[in-house]
């Protein structure tokens, strides 16, 4: 009579090493057998790489089994301390699969956040330089400069406070950054406070100061002069204001280089459009720039379009007309965007303009040829192997870009920081120390004279990239180490 059983469990007295290491592997089914007493036949499948085949797998071995009295077969057993736990091998796994994926979308809010935090903090900079200048300087501020501020301030506080809530366990620099906006802002609130409790004293001086210029004005017989917009009744610029600081380019502090202004038109006489064109951070390529339909878009970074360009090259672009003029890249050829329609409309040659750096401005690369514009329409200044590296003026047809007319200087163009054009005269700038510059020279167009002046001109930061005249306002816009900057002029009355 024989007795047979078939489970998990192992049938026999004696299990070898071996054997037990086969068991705990393939999970093992014994058949006892007592009609053939120790006669071991083993029979495996094929292994698989699937938990749920080996699981399944089988090995059946005859062994010696005893049968009682009622027929009933039974061995006896000897199992391991535990048996393989693959159902909690497999849990384990899903739980590690389950965490994985969590990790990686964790890691992936991080990335998220880290940029914006990187953003935001060359925003505090920002701010952190505009209050640095308020308090140090005696650059005036209106309750504009106030509001844009606090505005600015509430929505870095709302979004850290949302960076706050969304990291999961806190944030070092997250914390960080959101105690120095809170300083920030009890530091803009100090600063208005103090503005209000000191303006009446302030008003006080300026009217008595109004009062003794009327009276000095009074007894020599001459009024202060009005100079309107867009005309050149006065004697020449006479002095300058202090520097306003607008903001940071938009593409950030690294980038260095570039030109902003405003587009003066002949056209539209309600024209309040402002253009920011940075270059990339190599301080050469021209690619980007941004368009606003107010000064108050520019100051809230609101309401503005981007285009881009066929590649420019340096600093010396300006918009007029609705057209952006730029040196075109690695030539001297001048190139003439429309945006409006934000597309390439004309290229020419300046006739024996040199590039590449042959003879850029002091301490400014690849700004051999520079657009400016003046109450009488668009020019080009730049330098010729002819002329030795001095500079040379040309007044341009804005429509074909034709050259009309042509000047040639004393004054060498490397030994210069930067230039501009107002009414017909050239005046070129250069670098006093860090913090100063000076209107040193001027070249009159209709006259042919050359004059040595002395303005002094402030500056924020070392190095000025570019200056552009608005004769729509008399103010020069200047972007200075990747601030843009903005002066009043102040005119010499004529005689």
């Amino acid at each position: 009579m024989a007795c047979r059983a078939a489970s998990s469990v192992i049938m026999g007295k004696v299990i070898t090493s071996c054997l037990l290491a086969a068991i705990l592997q393939f999970g093992l089914v014994f058949t006892a057998n007592v009609d053939r007493p120790e006669v071991w036949e083993p029979t495996v499948r094929e292994n698989s790489d699937s938990r749920d085949e080996l699981r399944a797998s089988t090995l059946t071995f005859n062994v010696t089994g005893k049968a009682d009295d009622k027929g009933i077969c039974s061995c006896s057993v000897q199992m391991p301390d535990s048996t393989f736990p693959v159902l909690r091998m497999e849990e384990l796994e899903n739980t590690a699969s389950a965490l994985y994926v969590k990790v990686e979308r964790e890691i992936s809010k991080i990335a998220e956040y880290t940029k914006s935090i990187q953003f935001y903090e060359q925003r505090i900079r920002n701010l952190s330089i505009k209050v640095e200048h308020m308090e140090k300087t005696s650059i005036s501020y209106a309750e504009l400069d106030f509001e844009l501020l606090k505005l600015e301030m509430t929505e870095m506080e709302r979004l850290i406070s949302q960076l706050k809530v969304s990291v999961i366990g806190g944030n070092v620099l997250i914390d960080q950054l959101y105690i120095e906006i809170k300083n920030m802002t009890v530091l803009v609130h100090r600063l208005e406070h103090l503005d209000k409790n000191n303006v009446l004293a302030i008003r006080r001086e300026i009217v008595t100061l109004k009062n003794r210029l009327k009276e000095c004005q009074e007894r020599s017989g001459k009024e202060n002069a009005y100079v309107p917009v867009g005309t050149c009744s006065h004697g020449g610029i006479l002095n300058i204001s202090k520097p306003f600081v607008t903001q940071l380019n938009w593409k950030g502090f690294a980038f260095k280089n570039g030109a902003w202004g405003r587009d003066y038109s002949t056209l539209k006489k309600d024209n309040n459009v402002y253009w920011v064109a940075p270059l990339n951070s190599d301080a050469r390529y021209l690619e980007y720039y941004r368009l606003y339909n107010s000064y108050d878009d520019l100051l809230l970074y609101r309401n503005s379009r981007e285009n881009r360009v066929d590649y420019g090259q340096g600093s010396g672009h300006v918009v007029y007309d609705g057209f952006l003029f730029y040196n075109c890249h690695a030539s001297g050829d001048m190139c003439k965007h429309d945006i409006n329609g934000n597309k390439l409309v004309l290229r020419r040659n300046l006739p024996g303009a040199v590039f590449n750096n042959r003879f850029s401005y002091a301490g400014v690369p690849w700004q051999d040829i520079d657009f400016v514009v003046d109450e009488s329409g668009l020019w080009v200044i730049y330098s010729t192997e002819a002329s030795t590296g001095n500079i040379v003026i040309s007044k341009l047809n804005d429509t074909t870009l034709a050259v009309e007319n042509a000047w040639q200087t004393r004054q060498y163009k490397p030994s210069v920081s930067n230039a501009f054009i107002v009414c017909g005269v050239l005046y070129a700038v250069r670098p006093v120390n860090t913090r100063k510059e000076e209107i040193f020279y001027a070249f009159d167009t209709k006259t042919g004279e050359e004059i040595n002046i002395s303005v002094t001109v402030d500056k924020v930061l070392e190095t000025i990239q570019s200056i552009n005249y608005s004769p729509e306002d008399h103010k020069l816009h200047v972007f200075n180490d990747g601030y843009l900057l903005s002066y009043q002029l102040e005119f010499q009355p004529l005689s």
